[in-house]
């Protein structure tokens, strides 16, 4: 019996790497039971269903150590629920908040601008990270499905300005209004819009956010007002949703975007005058991506401080290309206009990666060294994922599978939005006006008439 229980004892020593003939059966099944609980508290469940693959041959006479064990363990568990179980332990090791240093803002007519710091948790990170993923994704699909001939029309893409669009949303609140012009998908998605619903619009269906009939630069949400295709004449109108905001009393602010290429349009200077005089709580934000069309910022404006165009508005000059630069320099923003401040201007430096539209491929002007070396120092996904793996906030393996998971979303809405029905004739005068009784529509000869309804 005792030759029996040795040479047991020596077979399982064999497998797991353990001195050969240094401990007893009784011994080496304590020593076991140790290392899975040191491996993780649910190991011992998955015991009896994880099929372990033959391991290497262990050298003679050498003994490993209970940590190279558990080291070792995670090649043992080949099954996918087996890699959960220590993804799950791995994951409890994350940092679960850290702090960052921010580029300081520039400041007009302001004692202070935001904290030179930023938190940041784990929970948020990944949620910034999928939210600027997934605009990138999309915005790629678009340029392909636009290059087959499946989009039509006018196309500008947003990819390269991610951290704007997120930064943003992170700091107002969903009931907060956003009026931007016509580079508009990446903030109908901060929205709340699926990506399935944009990319139909895109390619004129039915199911698209717009039912089809807006296209890339009308897109709309609840408390997101579009998507606007006269370049700055969006402004006024959000000066006058947040004169509308005071009106009601609500707390509420409205931001509005503008372009560089827009900054110089009169119409905003005038909405400028207004928000001052009434104290409105509108938050302009230029969003100076360095080129109007072709033309870069130089070449087009005596004055490039964009966030000192307001006068007697205060003003912000912020990192556009950092999420959470752009997240504090928002919300300090906000506090003013809430605090009946009245209004504030923002000017987030960014970068297009795109041309202006999908007609212009954005190296006449620039060169693609220029584009490449933006992307290689200053692109806001990298930024974000770097800091998070330098802070063991996350693991490689998390930011791989999400991105897997993005593709696959973007293929899905792909195919919905070629696969879906384009809308009806009889349904194109339709939603004319937002709630009203059917009325007839003149077509375009007085014998031509079409019906709309709400």
């Amino acid at each position: 019996m005792k030759n029996m229980l040795t040479a047991i004892s020596n077979a399982l020593c064999r497998i797991t790497g353990s001195n050969v003939g240094a401990q007893t059966v009784s011994e080496f099944l304590i020593g076991q039971s140790e290392l899975v609980n040191l491996t993780s508290p649910a190991a011992s469940a998955l015991a009896t269903t994880t099929k372990r693959q033959p391991p290497k041959p262990p050298p003679v006479n050498t003994k490993a150590s209970e940590a190279e064990l558990v080291t070792e363990q995670p090649t043992l568990l080949s099954d996918p629920g087996a890699r959960a179980v220590v993804s799950s332990r791995a994951f409890a090791d994350f940092t679960p908040k850290a702090s960052f240093e921010i580029k300081k803002c520039d400041v007009h007519r302001l004692e202070e601008g935001p904290p030179g710091q930023a938190e940041l948790t784990r929970e948020q990170g990944l949620h910034y990270y999928r939210t600027m993923q997934t605009i990138r994704r999309m915005e790629l699909k678009a340029d392909q499905l636009y290059k087959q001939k499946i989009i039509r029309g006018f196309c500008h893409l947003y990819d390269g300005q991610e951290a704007c669009a997120m930064g943003i949303e992170a700091a107002i609140n969903p009931t907060d209004h956003v009026i931007t012009a016509y580079r508009a998908h990446g903030y109908t998605y901060t929205r709340g819009v699926p990506v399935k619903q944009i990319l139909a619009e895109l390619t004129g269906r039915k199911g698209g956010i717009a039912k089809g009939k807006g296209g890339s630069m009308h897109m709309y949400a609840p408390n997101f007002y579009g998507g606007n295709g006269i370049v700055g004449a969006q402004v006024p109108l959000g000066a006058g949703i947040a004169l509308a905001c005071k009106y009601l009393g609500n707390n509420q602010v409205c931001v509005t975007l503008y372009g560089d290429g827009a900054a110089n349009q009169g119409q905003i200077f005038e909405a400028y005058n207004m928000a001052a005089l009434w104290k409105l709580p509108c938050i302009f934000i230029c969003e100076n991506n360095k080129y109007g069309m072709g033309t870069s910022v130089e070449r087009s404006s005596a004055s490039t401080d964009y966030y000192r165009r307001g006068d007697y508005i205060p003003g912000l000059r912020v990192d556009g290309m950092d999420v959470l630069s752009v997240r504090e320099a928002t919300k300090f923003a906000a506090d003013h206009c809430r605090a009946g401040k009245g209004p504030i201007l923002m000017e987030l430096e960014t970068y297009r990666y795109h041309g202006h539209s999908m007609s212009d491929p954005g190296v006449s002007y620039r060169t693609r060294e220029e584009i490449q070396e933006v992307r290689s120092k200053s692109d806001p996904i990298s930024m974000l994922k770097d800091r998070m793996l330098s802070n063991k906030m996350a693991a490689m393996e998390e930011f791989k599978e999400m991105d897997s998971e993005i593709r696959k979303e973007i293929e899905e809405a792909a195919l919905f939005a070629t696969s879906d029905p384009e809308p009806p004739l009889d349904a194109l005068c339709d939603h004319i006006f937002h709630n009203d009784l059917p009325l007839e529509v003149r077509g375009t000869t007085p014998w031509s008439k079409l019906k709309s309804s709400s």
